[in-house]
């Protein structure tokens, strides 16, 4: 079963039809919507400040997500995508996000809608990433525009991770 603690009085609360992984950890003041997946190893700990996670987000093998003492909240929005291996730390992601393997994104940074984080990129702090572009590189940078295929994987994606959870929810249905 995963680790779900308290912090402070508070506890990790989520919705309905959520896949949290057997070894994923998550304290304090976390909440989830609906149809969301906390995938293998990964920590979401809302100890220092609050972390708001919507509907239909994935949350892939080893993520961490964070937040700064009295200063940067994390909030994430629905049918978000972030990759293995991330950090998510003191920010705000917007609907319709993926964020890339392994890459970071620092406290105050705003990942707006419709955008791609990509592999390995680092966005600092403050930073804001404009809807519709893919980011890139240590400091990340806008590339490019995403593309229409792009637009289409940004709204397939996260339907994908309901259906992949699903098969752990109801094993004997798959």
């Amino acid at each position: 079963m995963a680790l779900i603690l308290p912090v402070s009085g508070k506890i990790p609360l989520w919705g309905t039809r959520c896949f949290i992984a057997e070894n994923a950890t998550i304290v304090g003041d976390v909440t989830l919507g609906d149809h969301c997946s906390v995938w293998f190893n990964t920590v979401i700990r809302g100890d220092v400040n609050f972390i708001k996670i919507g509907n239909n987000t994935n949350i892939q093998d080893g993520t961490i997500i964070h937040c700064t003492y009295q200063f940067a909240a994390t909030e994430i929005g629905n049918n978000v995508s972030i990759g293995h291996r991330a950090l998510i730390h003191g920010c705000k992601l917007h609907d319709n996000v993926l964020i890339g393997m392994g890459a970071i994104v620092m406290d105050h940074a705003v990942i707006e809608e419709y955008t791609i984080i990509a592999a390995g990129a680092i966005v600092l702090e403050n930073m804001i990433c404009e809807s519709g572009y893919i980011y890139a590189g240590i400091p990340a940078k806008k590339i490019k525009p995403i593309s229409p295929d792009q637009r289409i994987l940004l709204r397939d994606l996260p339907g994908r991770y309901i259906m992949y959870s699903n098969w752990f929810i109801d094993p004997l249905e798959y």
